[in-house]
């Protein structure tokens, strides 16, 4: 079992950065791949960005690709999630989960993680 917990949301202001962590504890194994996600009010959860824990290869969503930044500190077992000129439509809960499979596909789809934090809330105010 991995556990993961995220921290470091909060209310922000639009246009401002943030950084979002992620802690994991358990049976960490470098051979993740570990991801965030996010779900907006009334929408379906998608996909951020990713990272393989061993490799530090990176993936990120097309949409968001130069306004995040994911990466992940080794010693602390913690992922990170750097978050730039944030937007109202980024409101929402921010989730980190991990899995095994690399490569870009298997990285974005939700359903090919199998532990998941318990979210944190970024909102973002106009």
């Amino acid at each position: 079992q991995v556990q993961l917990v995220e921290s470091g949301g909060g209310l922000v202001q639009a246009g401002d950065s943030v950084r979002l962590s992620c802690a994991a504890s358990g049976r960490t194994n470098s051979r993740y791949v570990v991801g965030w996600f996010r779900q907006a009010p009334g929408k379906e959860r998608e996909f951020v960005a990713a990272i393989n824990w061993s490799t530090g290869r990176t993936y990120y969503a097309d949409p968001l690709q130069g306004r995040v930044t994911i990466s992940r500190d080794n010693t602390k077992d913690t992922l990170y999630l750097q978050m730039y000129s944030l937007k109202p439509e980024d409101t929402g809960v921010y989730y980190c989960a991990a899995q095994y499979y690399d490569g870009k596909y298997y990285a974005s789809d939700e359903h090919t993680y199998f532990y998941w934090g318990q979210g944190t809330q970024v909102t973002v105010s106009s």
